[in-house]
């Protein structure tokens, strides 16, 4: 619950103050400046090099591939036929496409089936949500910012992507013990993406273009909060067969709102800023709502 409470609070504070312009114009800007090069490196090295990869947790991990994979599908067809500009779809796919399996995903795994089953969220969230926002996420907001890319000049995006490059160091690093004050400050760095990414989202959260975004928000929303998840249960349950908890949470995972860190991601590249805030900072606490209705639904299956 007090994660939840974060959540809001600092959503608020971000409104709030820039309503009252004691913060610059430009704050944005830095916070997303800090989260992407010190917060999400902290957190990437911190839980993948304590990240035990179970083969049996395949489909956990998957499930963010496969819904990324169908919102650009979606999105990209969808949106060429609606005569979007192509920095709208961009954040459609960036940010409808991934799901806050962590900081709001974690907090909500623990409250509705408990703390011995938040092994299946990292999973789901470190080589699910977080690889595919440091790969396909890159080469999304690339190609629909920047149009045409050359494959090198993608390749070398993605490299130089510190959260993609503390990936690859924590991999190399998972046979070296880390002493304790390294993890405490790699936890406390870390620490600061939910407060600074929440408050980056409120202070550029304006209500009054609410009309201007309204079916694309609709359409985003539609798809992360219930599309989505309706498609991973459809393939898991329906035509696979699998069933138990971890099925149950992967789905729970599958319909968590935005993915805040994608939202950043969109905003540094400037994938309709405007929309990507009411798609983070609607479907956060709408979320709340529709994730007890799943909750119900799934457990109801067992």
């Amino acid at each position: 619950m007090a994660n939840i409470i974060l959540l809001v609070l600092c959503l608020l504070a971000g409104v709030g103050l820039r309503k009252n312009g004691r913060f610059p114009a430009a704050t944005p800007a830095a916070l997303n400046g800090f989260v992407i090069h010190i917060s999400l490196p902290a957190l990437a090295i911190l839980h993948i090099h304590n990240l035990k990869i179970d083969p049996s947790l395949a489909l956990t991990a998957a499930m963010a591939w496969l819904l990324f994979g169908c919102a650009w599908a979606l999105f990209a067809v969808t949106g060429r036929a609606l005569k979007m500009d192509r920095r709208r779809i961009g954040a459609l796919v960036l940010v409808a496409g991934l799901g806050n399996t962590s900081f709001v995903g974690l907090p909500m795994i623990e409250a509705y089936y408990g703390k011995e089953h938040l092994g299946a969220g990292i999973i789901a969230d470190q080589l699910g949500t977080f690889m595919v926002l440091s790969t396909l996420g890159i080469l999304v907001a690339t190609l629909y910012s920047s149009g045409s890319i050359s494959p090198r000049q993608m390749a070398r995006k993605i490299v130089l992507f510190p959260p993609f490059q503390a990936v690859v160091l924590a991999l190399l690093l998972k046979p070296v013990a880390f002493p304790a004050w390294t993890v405490a400050i790699l936890q406390k760095l870390g620490d600061t993406l939910t407060p600074l990414a929440l408050f980056s989202v409120g202070f550029q959260l304006h209500f009054s273009g609410l009309k201007e975004v309204l079916k694309p928000l609709s359409a985003g929303l539609a798809y992360k909060l219930f599309l989505g998840p309706v498609l991973i249960y459809l393939l898991y349950v329906t035509i696979l067969g699998a069933t138990g908890t971890v099925t149950q949470i992967t789905v729970f995972e599958a319909a968590m709102a935005p993915m805040i860190t994608a939202g950043i991601i969109a905003v540094d590249h400037n994938l309709d800023p405007p929309l990507v805030a009411m798609l983070v900072g609607v479907g956060i606490p709408l979320s709340f709502v529709t994730l007890y209705f799943w909750h119900l639904f799934l457990t109801g299956m067992a």
